[in-house]
């Protein structure tokens, strides 16, 4: 399914997380590891300290060389790692076209991200321009194992929440995961500005069935069966407590949701989903 992983490198814990997570996955359903290291520069700071340049290219190549070394000797794997020149997200989004990559893994941040509340720029701008799935690894690299045995998916009729589903149902096959699907009913008074009456629960229940009822024929297309759950609240919140509570080591979800589709940026919900989740988070374009 994923034969070339692209992995963007900076040698951060974020980074080498999903490194191991990719590698982990590569020996156990096979594929190759492209890995590659932005060198990132401005003209004025150049100007002023040129000898920069080539320290930067030089450290980065011994970085990647040294991972690439360590990692085709842990994993026997086939690694190919390049250290380009650029923005990154410019460079990871542009050579993983280029190289047909079939996903691009990295961590939520990089190394000038760590104190951050918000996701680092890198992760989000890639996340919006990249043509192939990103898979956002936030954990420990000890616990990095590249399988999935508990998949969840919050649905919410979208056509990019029923790409993410069609793309949970292959990966369980390859897997044998268990596969959850979440619809989170909005909170109707937050929304609308006024109190909810009976009727106006009864209609956003019934609605939430249908949307799961067509979860379940999306599922069944793909030969796959699925457990449902139907929640109330705020979306990402509710995703991040249903995915701790039955214990997901991922989570799948569409870049946008339904209110999201002219927005140039992430969805919100996709984003505080990738912040605040333990496990992976896979998003499929």
């Amino acid at each position: 399914m994923y034969r070339t992983i692209f992995v963007a490198f900076d040698g951060s814990e974020f980074s080498r997380a999903a490194l191991i997570e990719s590698s982990n996955r590569v020996k156990r359903h096979g594929g190759k590891i492209i890995m590659v290291h932005a060198v990132y520069f401005d003209e004025e700071e150049f100007s002023i300290a040129p000898e920069q340049r080539e320290k930067r290219f030089n450290l980065g190549k011994e970085i990647c060389y040294q991972t690439r070394d360590m990692t085709v000797s842990e994993f026997g794997i086939g690694v190919e790692s390049l250290v380009c020149e650029g923005e990154p997200p410019e460079v990871i989004v542009d050579i993983a076209r280029e190289k047909k990559a079939d996903i691009i893994a990295m961590g939520t941040h990089g190394r000038k991200g760590l104190k951050r509340l918000l996701m680092g720029s890198v992760t989000s701008k890639v996340i919006v321009n990249s043509t192939c799935d990103v898979l956002v690894v936030k954990k420990p690299c000890t616990e990095c194992l590249g399988e999935y045995k508990s998949i969840l998916i919050p649905f919410d009729g979208s056509e990019f929440s029923k790409k993410a589903l069609g793309r949970a149902c292959l990966l369980s096959k390859i897997d044998g995961s268990d596969v959850t699907v979440l619809y989170v009913i909005p909170r109707y008074e937050e929304m609308i500005g006024f109190f909810r009456t009976e009727s106006i629960k009864n209609a956003l229940t019934q609605e939430a069935q249908k949307i799961i009822n067509e979860a379940k024929k999306i599922a069944l297309s793909h030969g796959s069966s699925i457990a449902t759950t139907i929640q109330e609240g705020h979306a990402w919140n509710k995703i991040i407590e249903t995915a701790n509570g039955l214990k997901n080591d991922l989570i799948v979800v569409g870049p946008y949701g339904w209110k999201g589709v002219d927005k140039a940026i992430m969805g919100s919900t996709t984003e505080r989903v990738i912040m605040n989740a333990s496990c992976p988070v896979l998003v499929v374009k």
